[in-house]
């Protein structure tokens, strides 16, 4: 069940800056204590989906063509080629049986879903400087054209291990806002048909991702080079 009442924020550590540049205790403080969201203990600071919120995780080229099916608060990171929508707690089940209806599951697509018992990286605060770069966090994010690189094709739905991070920090390209409840702007299979309270349609938006998951996928098999034989 979506929790109505929001976990208790931790006491501010007045012995350490709040600048959102400082290392993990910046982030961790932002997501506890203006956000209101859990946060797995450790270090990098990750965050735990199937409580709030589930991920579906997609290539960023295929995420961008996505954003038409969101509304304007539903939050959004990117982090290297890859973008992480933050969808309905519960959405990761849904994913195969979802893909199936659609008339997507015979194939082979590079979608995930992370759902309960997984984690992602804690994208950075609005305004967070990147480690190791110049660049604020919320800055536009640059979507690389498409490689020939084979790549892992699979559709799974993570339920224990998070989402690489090897490839530099998550940023937000639509951050969560302080004080607003995520959930209702988070898409939702209930809200097929029509909506409900205004939340996005998770049927248009896993089909459009895995269309165009699709056309990536074609794409980079057209060119492969040929085989000699």
């Amino acid at each position: 069940m979506v929790p109505t009442v929001p976990s208790p924020r931790r006491p501010l550590d007045t012995g350490h800056s709040s600048d959102f540049g400082h290392p993990s205790h910046a982030v961790r403080h932002w997501y506890e204590n203006e956000l209101g969201w859990p946060t797995v203990p450790g270090t990098p600071v990750d965050l735990p989906t199937g409580l709030r919120f589930d991920v579906l995780d997609a290539p960023v080229e295929a995420g961008y063509a996505a954003l038409r099916h969101l509304v304007p608060g539903s939050p959004v990171a990117v982090r290297a080629d890859r973008m992480r929508i933050l969808v309905a707690a519960g959405s990761a089940d849904e994913l195969p049986g979802l893909l199936d209806w659609l008339e997507w599951g015979a194939l082979a697509l590079d979608l995930r879903a992370i759902g309960e018992g997984g984690r992602i990286e804690a994208p950075l605060p609005p305004g967070a400087l990147a480690p190791g770069t110049s660049r604020l966090a919320g800055t536009p994010v640059h979507v690389p054209a498409p490689t020939p690189v084979p790549v892992d094709m699979s559709v799974t739905t993570s339920m224990d291990t998070a989402v690489d991070d090897s490839q530099g920090a998550a940023v937000w390209l639509r951050p969560p806002e302080p004080g607003c409840e995520v959930e209702p702007s988070l898409p939702t299979l209930s809200a097929l048909g029509g909506g409900v309270g205004g939340a996005p349609d998770l049927v248009r938006l896993v089909d459009t991702l895995a269309t165009e998951c699709h056309r990536i996928r074609l794409r980079r098999s057209c060119a492969q080079p040929l085989a000699l034989s």
